[in-house]
């Protein structure tokens, strides 16, 4: 840790940071709460969910060891209910009602007012409001266009014969606005209602209904539902948007006949009560929805809409269950309700574990103080966002675009405590989200990209139009996939966001590794990633020639194609040193020292894999314990034999084909789909035992011809038919040499900050460790975090190296090249064509 900049830092930030007044510092908090951080993980998810403190969680154990909670029937009234006997039951209810006035002091909210409905989560609250609103053909919904997939929910999208009770369906438009506002250096009310703008989008109905004239008297409801905190920027609305659409929204809807009725609000408060919970003594809002683990991180799984006592009578739950009904008869349609606003709108028994312990998360925070925790974070957050629009490349290029409306008036107390932002090369194009999120959990950074389920902001604050975003969709861009960049635009941004618990050694250690991975500096090379002095076999001119000439190389007399980047450039001559067969898929190999070619490459090689009950392709990845399965296949035999550390006895398979009475099926894998043959129950059986889990084995049928699919899973014909792969991700064969492995090597020895190997000793690689079919003296595919897994004493164990030193030096537009893939072209198959160990490789770059 370089000290100079946390001085700097705290002469800026001092005042604010790390709670200087309060009963800890924040170095108090990590080392007695946060343990489990002193392994180096830095968390920067908080927005997603803040991480829940261990003296809270012991809190809640000792709690719940030593009391004795029970259902609490009709409890949810705040008077006691007297027909309930229990005396474990009255207790539970007056933990229940303590939880509904803990909720409502911090919001500021009286009791007289509001009331606190348990929910599981403000989605759970959203979908309620939604549900029971009293719609109608001359209602409007009104949303600004920052606000969460849960939120737009309430417009309502109705699939065929579903029956619906959001906005659309019951006949009332919907629309989003924008929202833009002047800064106002008076800070008067009157002025904001000037200074507010807002722009309508297109007016949204359902197909077929009509459009009738607005009620003059105005007797229609519409709702209008805003966040209190952007979950994709950062942004934060001014809450004065309350008082004006609930006393005077001509004021802003102006001529519109959407001005009209009465109008109620909602706020999305999920990520803005965290440090700035709406005070609903000064806005009477009419709807606020939260998340327990958005503040204190436990518990998951429960949330709570606050509302006003005015506008629960207007909502209408036509579902009953136990807990809102006061008597039913089964046999005939009667039903008597409760009459309380809680008994009405909370189905079924409370969560009232988890509410009982939200009191606990609740004493931790008051501890601290909400001003003093917006404090904190705010100064983390303005810490990154200057640091990174500082950034630049080599050649004066911004690295960092950051995506906000924040203005030079604002305080940096009102700007939030995340980041949202998107990386630039030095030309211009920008780095794919996934490749900064894969390379930060590398470097053990946990952080968040994508659009974080806001596609309003996204779109919005990415300059991304209707067009870009069906062109998306139609390339085949849905939520959490890979595709970061279409038609050279990102299609999501990475964010940062900070908790309460979040010190300045976590915003450096991120601001460093964006410093280290993404900005070019004069020792980089052109595309922001360490060249190391100059090292000759990854030199931007060695690039160039790998994409722009087709290598050929030969072994002996067969032919390969390769594509890839290694030394092989400027060396003549390569020996074979080892030659590995892989049949079943992630399992472990055998080494060979001649073995027979056929179509697919090595014969056999990756010719099984492993399945689960649901129909996923199991990986290393996936189940670890895939790389204790030792296989080997004796030809002579014609068996593959199969041995694990947690099977008695080993497997002989018989390879003849009157061996398989599993049936014939079909599977689809990487874009490809393949007939497998499937085998009896004792095969099965014994592979799930050494994996841990039900699973079979398949294998690939060997089909004269691949079958593709496209990206919207339509079959289409591969362009190539002469050479086929069985399971394999991307070409037949995997080369690699002992002197890239020995570079690797010399690198991770030598880094300033050695890491340490899982065992205690610098982490040493063998050129097994990459699964290659083919390892050669002398002398790049896509690597997976598979060559971080290892395995000793029976256990496997996985660190972040090699790949965290490889991205440092051997990437490549978010892929870590490591080897040379190598595909089989045949014309005519060979059955006398062998690889031996000892052959000669030679280079022809013509």
């Amino acid at each position: 840790m370089d000290y100079a900049d946390k001085e700097e830092f705290l002469k800026e930030f001092g005042e604010d940071y790390g709670y200087p007044n309060g009963p800890k510092s924040i170095d108090q908090i990590r080392a007695t709460e946060f343990k489990r951080l002193e392994n180096g993980t830095v968390y920067l998810d908080h927005a997603g969910a803040t991480l829940y403190s261990e003296l809270q969680m012991e809190a809640i154990f000792r709690d719940f060891t030593t009391n004795v909670y029970g259902n609490p029937p009709n409890c949810k009234s705040l008077i006691h209910i007297l027909d309930s006997q229990s005396d474990i039951s009255l207790a539970t209810c007056d933990i229940v009602r303590a939880a509904r006035e803990q909720v409502l002091d911090y919001f500021n909210a009286s009791m007289k007012d509001y009331k606190c409905i348990f929910t599981s989560g403000a989605t759970a609250a959203l979908k309620l409001v939604g549900e029971a609103f009293p719609w109608s053909h001359q209602s409007s919904y009104m949303y600004t266009m920052e606000n969460h997939n849960s939120v737009l929910g309430i417009r309502d999208h109705v699939y065929p014969l579903a029956i619906s009770r959001y906005a659309l369906s019951q006949g009332a438009a919907a629309f989003a606005i924008d929202v833009e506002e002047a800064v106002d250096n008076d800070g008067l009310s009157e002025g904001l209602v000037t200074s507010t703008k807002i722009s309508l989008h297109p007016i949204q109905r359902r197909k077929g209904a009509s459009f009738p004239e607005r009620d003059p008297a105005g007797d229609a409801y519409n709702l209008f539902a805003f966040p209190s905190e952007c979950n994709f920027s950062g942004s934060r609305f001014n809450l004065d948007l309350v008082n004006i659409m609930k006393k005077n929204p001509e004021r802003i809807l102006e001529i519109s006949p959407f001005s009209k009725g009465r109008w109620m609000v909602l706020i999305d408060a999920a990520k803005g009560c965290v440090t700035q919970p709406p005070d609903l003594s000064k806005y009477p809002v009419d709807f606020v929805v939260m998340s327990f683990y958005k503040i204190f991180g436990y518990p998951t799984g429960l949330g709570a809409l606050i509302m006003r006592n005015d506008a629960a009578k207007l909502l209408k739950n036509t579902y009953f269950s136990g807990g809102t009904v006061a008597a039913s008869i089964a046999d005939i349609d009667f039903v008597k309700r409760r009459q309380g606003v809680e008994e009405l709108f909370e189905d079924g028994s409370a969560s009232f574990l988890s509410i009982a312990s939200i009191r606990h998360g609740f004493n931790l925070i008051n501890s601290l103080t909400v001003p003093a925790i917006c404090r904190h974070i705010a100064s983390l957050g303005m810490y990154v966002r200057k640091v990174l629009l500082s950034l630049r490349h080599e050649n004066g290029a911004d690295v960092c675009t950051i995506y906000a409306t924040y203005t030079s008036e604002v305080s940096y107390h009102d700007t939030g405590s995340m980041v949202s932002f998107n990386l630039k090369r030095p030309d211009g194009s920008w780095f794919g989200y996934r490749e900064v999120e894969k390379l930060a959990s590398l470097s053990g950074i946990q952080l968040r990209t994508g659009c974080f389920c806001n596609p309003g902001a996204c779109a919005k604050y990415l300059g991304l139009s209707h067009s870009d975003l069906l062109s998306n969709i139609e390339a085949g861009h849905v939520c959490w996939d890979d595709n970061d960049i279409i038609h050279g635009k990102p299609t999501g941004a990475i964010r940062v966001s900070f908790g309460y618990m979040s010190t300045f050694e976590d915003a450096k250690k991120f601001i460093d590794f964006i410093r280290n991975s993404f900005v070019s500096f004069p020792n980089k090379s052109a595309n922001g990633n360490l060249s190391r002095g100059g090292s000759s076999h990854f030199s931007p001119e060695g690039i160039r020639m790998v994409m722009q000439f087709v290598i050929l190389l030969y072994l002996a007399s067969d032919l390969f194609r390769i594509s890839g980047m290694e030394r092989w450039l400027s060396v003549s001559k390569y020996v074979i040193k080892f030659i590995t067969v892989y049949p079943i898929k992630s399992c472990a190999g055998f080494s060979v020292e001649r073995w027979p070619l056929c179509s697919t490459g090595l014969l056999h090689d990756r010719e099984w894999l492993l399945k689960s009950q649901t129909g996923e392709i199991l990986t290393q990845k996936k189940v670890p314990e895939m790389c204790l399965i030792s296989t080997y296949i004796d030809l002579n035999q014609e068996i593959l034999v199969v041995k694990s550390p947690r099977c008695r006895d080993e497997l002989p398979i018989n390879l003849k084909p009157d061996s398989y009475n599993g049936g014939i099926d079909e599977i689809d894998l990487y874009g490809q789909r393949y007939e497998v043959l499937g085998y009896a129950d004792e095969v099965n059986l014994w592979f799930s035992k050494a994996i841990g889990r039900p699973c079979s084995l398949l294998q690939c049928f060997s089909p004269k011809f691949r079958v593709c699919l496209n990206k919207r899973g339509d079959t289409v014909m591969c362009r190539d038919l002469e050479s086929r792969l069985n399971f394999t991700n991307e070409a037949q064969f995997l080369l690699v040499s002992e002197e890239s492995v020995s570079d690797l090597n010399s690198k991770l020895s030598s880094k300033a900050d050695t890491r340490k190997g899982i065992d205690g000793v610098t982490v040493k690689v063998n050129p097994m460790r990459f699964r290659p079919n083919l390892v050669v003296s002398g002398g790049g595919c896509n690597r997976c975090q598979m060559i971080n897994f290892t395995h000793k004493d029976g256990q496997v164990q996985k660190s972040k190296e090699p790949l965290a030193t490889l991205a440092s030096y051997r990437r490549l537009k978010g892929k870590i090249l490591f080897g040379i893939l190598l595909r089989y072209d045949i014309t005519e198959l060979d059955t006398d064509s062998y690889l031996e160990v000892g052959q000669e490789v030679h280079v022809n770059p013509e």
